[in-house]
């Protein structure tokens, strides 16, 4: 079964260095979708932790699996517009609409 729209919850403002949780879900799917996010229309990388991919001007984890985006502190540099897109291998990926959050 393709997803459906993913519904997206993205704070419009937070404030510098406190956590932020950003999350994305559908329900639809079949199999269950994987989900990436998505800022200012570039898709941000995802995390491991481990190796050349951890840079020093990431701050955040994603979880492709959950769809959660989370910044452990977040900084002005956040300030951008989140969407995310579900899509787990049958039919189109399916987007949520753009949300900004400031920082």
């Amino acid at each position: 079964v393709a997803p459906t729209t993913p519904v997206c919850e993205v704070p419009s403002s937070a404030m510098t260095g406190t956590v932020v949780e950003l999350s994305c879900k559908e329900t639809e799917g079949s199999p269950p979708s994987e989900y990436q996010w998505y800022k200012n229309g570039v898709a941000l990388l995802e995390k491991t932790g481990t190796g050349s991919t951890r840079t020093a001007n990431i701050t955040y984890t994603m979880n492709k699996k959950s769809g959660t985006l989370l910044f452990n502190t977040v900084t002005k540099n956040d300030t951008g517009e989140y969407f995310c897109e579900a899509s787990n291998g049958i039919g189109l990926s399916q987007k949520c609409s753009v949300k900004r959050m400031q920082v």
